[in-house]
């Protein structure tokens, strides 16, 4: 059955998905010139429509408007790129984000129905707030400390165990680095890094996974600053400064300070600890927070800093291109979904049956039961 639609609501889907024409008639077994014809007289038939809507990402029923909807995120939109706002989002930034506000909501509710108290650290700080203080409160609240630094002995032990520290205070944090577990759907960290979705009950992080473990690091506290501000928002961190933004330059003031207190730097280099390796074993932070706060202290200059944290980038890139890949499945499945409480918790509503197994699945993102059940044992589960 053939159908016309508008050509542009054509050509903005293809572009949506940041496809050529050539790559999207590749997708759809035609040829480019297949694809400028719908493009130009909007005549296709109803199976190649639903084809398109498929490997564009894009709502089948977006495809019959009149003209390109303006898709905008449904939170605050702290991106920059350089001196310029973060542009249109992706579909897969729409669809990671939506997915996490479908989470939340469902823990929201289930926090509700058991009879937790709401936390109170969520909104009660402003831009007004004393840096210092608030990065001293934050560092009690989450365990961000001496005992850490000395728990463990390196810095990637260090953010395993503030991650592990943010769910034991009540914060979801997913961490990903594709779009409703699709390997072919990879997020772009040029386009963000983390957001934050402020609630008293169900506050959530997440992290873009694509991003290198030293990022990652300084993303997870800037959103954490974000929840105690009340406020959601996708960032984008530039080299953990934010040019414009206000809120952004806050929260990267208080994430560096959380991390690095300038204090204890200043009394470390007094001490005799000048290089850069000799502060990350002290404190067990990556590299990139102490080339941030020594830039803070001006022992370093911008030009420095930014020659310095591009190494360290390329060096992350060079890592994981010669990975192998895999890992346990099930233990990415835990930190895709937001924490192993919230998993358990859904997964006890699915056995109770106060929750169906469909929408259990749908929310953790497994398609076959039998996974499902697999995942459920791993959490010491019985099905």
């Amino acid at each position: 059955m053939n159908i016309t639609l508008q050509p542009a609501i054509l050509e903005w889907a293809r572009e949506r998905a940041g496809l050529s024409e050539a790559a999207l008639a590749k997708k759809l077994t035609a040829k480019p010139e297949q694809v400028q014809q719908w493009e130009e007289d909007g005549n296709l038939t109803y199976k190649r429509a639903e084809k398109l809507a498929k490997v564009t990402h894009t709502p089948f029923g977006y495809l019959f408007l009149n003209e390109p909807p303006e898709e905008k995120l449904p939170v605050a939109d702290f991106r920059t790129v350089g001196s310029e706002a973060g542009g249109r989002p992706s579909p897969e930034l729409l669809d990671v984000l939506y997915d996490a506000m479908r989470k939340q909501d469902w823990y929201r509710e289930h926090l509700l129905e058991v009879g937790e108290d709401p936390l109170d650290f969520v909104g009660s700080a402003t831009l007004k707030t004393e840096k210092k203080e608030l990065a001293q409160a934050m560092r009690r609240k989450f365990g961000f400390n001496p005992q850490l630094r000395t728990a463990v002995s390196n810095w990637e032990q260090a953010l395993s165990l503030m991650f592990d520290h943010c769910e034991d205070q009540g914060v979801m944090v997913i961490r990903s680095g594709i779009a409703e577990g699709n390997t072919h759907r990879p997020l772009s960290v040029e386009e963000f890094r983390g957001f934050a979705l402020t609630d008293p009950y169900a506050p959530l992080v997440f992290i873009n996974s694509k991003d290198s473990p030293a990022g990652q690091m300084f993303t997870l506290v800037h959103e954490l600053v974000h929840l105690w501000l009340g406020l959601s928002g996708v960032s984008n961190l530039e080299q953990t400064y934010a040019p414009s933004k206000r809120v952004e330059i806050f929260c990267n003031a208080v994430a560096a300070e959380v991390l690095v207190p300038l204090d204890d730097l200043r009394a470390a280099l007094k001490d005799g600890a000048d290089t850069v390796a000799e502060l990350k074993r002290r404190f067990k932070v990556s590299s990139l927070v102490i080339l941030r706060r020594l830039h803070d202290l001006k022992a370093i200059d911008r030009e420095q800093f930014q020659k310095l944290y591009l190494a360290e980038e390329q060096e992350f890139a060079r890592k994981r291109a010669a990975q192998d890949g895999g890992g346990n499945y099930y233990a990415t499945q835990r930190v895709r979904s937001g924490g192993s409480r919230f998993a358990r918790a859904l997964i006890a509503s699915a056995l109770e049956g106060r929750t169906t197994y469909r929408e259990a699945q749908g929310l953790l993102g497994i398609k076959k039961f039998e996974t499902f059940k697999k995942f459920a044992t791993e959490l010491k589960f019985s099905p």
